[in-house]
């Protein structure tokens, strides 16, 4: 009996460190092929960062290339993004998790908003072409692309803003409540500084996954070739991603370089927006706690 006992043990213990060997070898072949990749791109892109490149417009050359209009137009695109979807997110979450009745129909609307989050982007490009493009006139313009990735990010932005309401703790509540609070004062003074990090991680990440589409972008007529500069949110534009598309697929070998170094802007501005979504996450998470 002890036999037995004791070679189930050892077989349980052989089939954990077989699992966790595929999985640490898993992680560690995805590491060395992102690291291959973006030394490469380092290599071919290092050397034509400059302010040059920063604050040019796109030419047909490549040593006169730069990255200006899609630096700007992606900052238009972001902004109007955060000003659009984050209050209507925000707000959504908190009518859902404080204030509506636990039935049938608030959990078909959680189901639908969960699923919304992994629809392709590339839907709502379609969606946003219709709509916004066409039904109301807006054009190919910046609020165009504005409102078609707040769509994008909207169901992110509701299920990330959920998560951290519900881990706040009940007895907050309850003893927000039990001195005389309403539920608005609860929810402004506990509940909301308590949830604030979670709430603010999710934003950031929304977003950085929002300046790194594309797809959405080229359905609502996103430029990938301007030489002026969008001076409101009717004009014409484009964005990072469809810059560095277009270069990707000029024949001249410099080319590839130029886009390297549009990667490495992208990468620059992705890494900067997670890190801030770290830092403020620690930040109120020290002040709550």
């Amino acid at each position: 009996m002890r036999n037995t006992i004791k070679d189930n043990i050892t077989f349980r213990k052989l089939k954990n460190n077989l699992f966790h060997g595929l999985i640490l070898g898993a992680t560690l072949l995805c590491i060395v092929v992102l690291s291959i990749l973006i030394l490469d791109i380092l290599y071919k892109g290092l050397g034509w960062i400059s302010f040059k490149f920063l604050l040019s417009f796109p030419s047909r050359i490549p040593k006169n290339s730069g990255i200006l209009p899609g630096l700007i137009g992606s900052a238009y695109i972001i902004g109007l993004t955060i000003l659009m979807a984050v209050p209507v997110g925000v707000g959504c979450a908190l009518y859902l998790e404080e204030y509506a009745k636990d039935n049938f129909f608030t959990r078909m609307v959680k189901l639908n908003i969960s699923n919304l989050s992994g629809t392709p982007s590339i839907v709502y490009g379609l969606l946003g072409l219709s709509v916004f493009v066409r039904t109301l006139g807006f054009g190919r313009s910046i609020i165009s692309g504005a409102l078609t990735m707040s769509l994008v990010i909207l169901p992110i932005v509701i299920v990330s803003a959920e998560e951290a309401l519900k881990a706040v703790p009940q007895f907050l509540r309850h003893g927000s409540f039990a001195l005389g609070a309403t539920r608005w004062q609860t929810i402004q003074k506990i509940v909301l500084p308590t949830a604030l990090p979670g709430i603010m991680t999710g934003i950031i990440l929304a977003v950085s996954r929002a300046l790194g589409e594309s797809a959405p972008l080229i359905m609502v007529g996103a430029a990938s070739f301007i030489t002026f500069l969008p001076h409101n949110p009717l004009s014409g534009f484009t964005a990072l991603p469809l810059q560095i598309y277009d270069w990707t697929g000029r024949p001249q070998a410099d080319f590839q370089k130029v886009a390297a170094a549009g990667i490495i802007v992208l990468l620059t501005l992705l890494i900067s927006f997670n890190a801030t979504a770290i830092l403020l996450r620690n930040k109120y998470q020290n002040k709550v706690y």
